[in-house]
């Protein structure tokens, strides 16, 4: 994954608020395509609770930025039907698999740049666990969604919670960043506008500071 590309985030956001017209959240997919787009994610793998929908439209307009596959992970022919029909010609973008997630990820995707998973799947901490495992040395992002009400299992993992939509946790692998020889760390940022209640989320870096020997 190479460095953010604010071009990428801004288009991506822009092509989902068009494609958003069929979507529920549209605040949450324009935030997850940004992001995805933004970090020029080229393996982009989301794990689907029931049929794909607005979230897989998100990845999908991201990219369009990057070059990069979307693969869908589903849990039976219905399901498939449904999302295919669902998604009409945006179908076409989106590589369908039927399977167990967890052993998909550890086979099949382990150089997953960009994970979404829905957290109404049944055991989404087992998922969520077997991709931080298999994408901890490929500076991956892992994001989950639907986490508002499923208890506090992820203060266990190293994850960001946002009131976006639904609840969004978000976690970054490589929590540094080289860049020019120093190092940056990240974290997220919540303001809530007191005139209008709008949520704004802000990624803000700041540099470590170099420990001198002597």
């Amino acid at each position: 994954m190479s460095c953010w590309s604010a071009d990428y985030a801004t288009k991506a956001y822009l092509r989902t608020l068009k494609m958003g017209e069929r979507g529920k959240e549209p605040d949450v997919t324009e935030f997850i395509s940004a992001l995805a787009a933004g970090n020029n994610a080229q393996l982009m793998v989301m794990v689907c609770a029931s049929i794909a929908g607005a979230t897989t439209l998100a990845l999908v307009a991201a990219a369009h930025q990057t070059g990069g596959r979307v693969v869908c992970i589903l849990s039976g022919l219905e399901e498939l039907h449904a999302s295919k029909k669902a998604l009409g010609h945006y179908a076409k973008w989106v590589e369908f698999v039927i399977g167990d997630a967890r052993t998909l990820f550890l086979d099949a995707y382990k150089g997953a740049d960009f994970v979404l998973i829905d957290c109404d799947i049944n055991d989404h901490k087992g998922v969520f666990l077997a991709a931080q495992k298999v994408a901890k040395h490929e500076r991956a992002i892992i994001v989950g969604y639907n986490a508002l009400h499923k208890g506090s299992w992820w203060t266990e993992l190293k994850t960001h919670f946002l009131p976006i939509g639904e609840g969004l946790l978000v976690t970054r692998i490589a929590a540094t960043d080289m860049v020019g020889g120093g190092q940056k760390r990240s974290r997220w940022v919540v303001a809530i506008d007191k005139f209008t209640g709008e949520e704004h989320v802000f990624r803000v870096t700041s540099p470590q500071r170099k420990q001198i020997e002597t």
